[in-house]
């Protein structure tokens, strides 16, 4: 449904992305996750017409639509910022989106997004009369209502609390699979990525660092950089000292731990990686010295050394009073330093 190809893209001397390549397939929701100032919104403005690459192609259902206006390509955007226009009630707002489509029964079209929304009898309130949600789920009723190819959305939950952004994001990911459309998200969120995405694409400094299903994304991230942006890491300064089949035993402070070789060879330079949640605590071979605890409502998150190795770890209780903890490291990944 989407393709874009060796997409780049400068400001003056900034370039703000660089060779970007990516597929989406119908139906399919990819997350576009990366820091602040990594190309996200660029790459989602190119697709959308809003800006024109320097470099590469937007190909729409197979056809090359990189010199299109906006209006051409069936895309729907749902900004952050909502974009209602505040003089018009609901309803207008959302058939502002038919403006361009002949033959369609508004009334009905918008009786049937705003259901679609949880919005039906709000249709004659004005933006200002609703909750930072309810004015989010019209923005995405508008983007909905000419019945686009493909929705863009542009980091559309970030400016609500954390507690109506887990709910939105419930609801959009069950709308978003009711209708089948295909949809591009941009986040800064890993949470939401996660949560949301049938793939995440993590981008860096204007590139694509790696793709794939989030489960996989968080398990088996490819680069240093993926591995600390999504969710919490421990990495090792290590070196590969042998390889057997897709196993290899990484030396670190001395020590040396099994683990899944991924793209490494023997004599690399590697990290080993692994997540807090995956090491055991009260029973193995190493020790590490507690160096202080953050308590998260169910569970606690310890930083610890081991060796002069940074450590955090998870545990169930309260593990203030202990100065030490024993553990084991049953799993971990060498991924080569960049």
């Amino acid at each position: 449904m989407l393709e874009v190809r060796g997409l780049t893209k400068r400001f003056g001397e900034v370039t703000a992305v660089a060779d970007f390549s990516l597929a989406v397939a119908d139906g399919e929701t990819v997350a576009l996750l990366g820091p602040s100032g990594c190309g996200k919104t660029t790459v989602l403005r190119i697709i959308a017409g809003l800006e024109q690459p320097d470099a590469g192609q937007v190909l729409l259902a197979g056809r090359d639509a990189t010199d299109w206006p906006p209006e051409r390509r069936g895309v729907g955007l749902v900004f952050q910022s909502y974009a209602l226009f505040p003089h018009l009630s609901v309803e207008a707002n959302v058939a502002y989106g038919l403006r361009f489509r002949r033959g369609v029964d508004r009334v009905a079209r918008v009786e049937e997004l705003l259901s679609l929304v949880g919005l039906s009898g709000y249709e004659r309130r004005k933006p200002h009369q609703l909750s930072a949600g309810q004015q989010q789920r019209v923005a995405l009723a508008r983007a909905l209502a000419p019945e686009p190819g493909i929705l863009l959305l542009d980091e559309p939950l970030s400016a609500l609390d954390a507690a109506l952004r887990k709910e939105l994001r419930a609801e959009l990911r069950a709308l978003l699979g009711k209708l089948g459309m295909t949809a591009l998200y941009v986040t800064h969120d890993q949470e939401e990525a996660l949560a949301l995405a049938d793939r995440v694409a993590v981008m860096r400094e204007g590139r694509l660092d790696q793709v794939a299903p989030p489960a996989e994304l968080y398990a088996r991230p490819r680069t240093p950089f993926v591995a600390a942006f999504l969710g919490r890491a421990n990495l090792w300064p290590g070196k590969v000292v042998s390889v057997d089949g897709d196993r290899a035993l990484v030396e670190v402070a001395g020590e040396r731990f099994p683990a899944e070789r991924g793209e490494a060879r023997e004599g690399d330079e590697v990290f080993l990686f692994f997540r807090p949640e995956w090491v055991h605590l009260g029973d193995g071979p190493f020790v590490a010295a507690v160096e202080g605890a953050e308590y998260l409502g169910d569970r606690w998150e310890l930083r610890a050394r081991f060796r002069d190795l940074p450590l955090v770890l998870i545990a169930a209780q309260d593990p203030r009073a202990s100065t030490a903890l024993s553990f084991a490291l049953p799993t971990s990944q060498a991924i080569r330093r960049q």
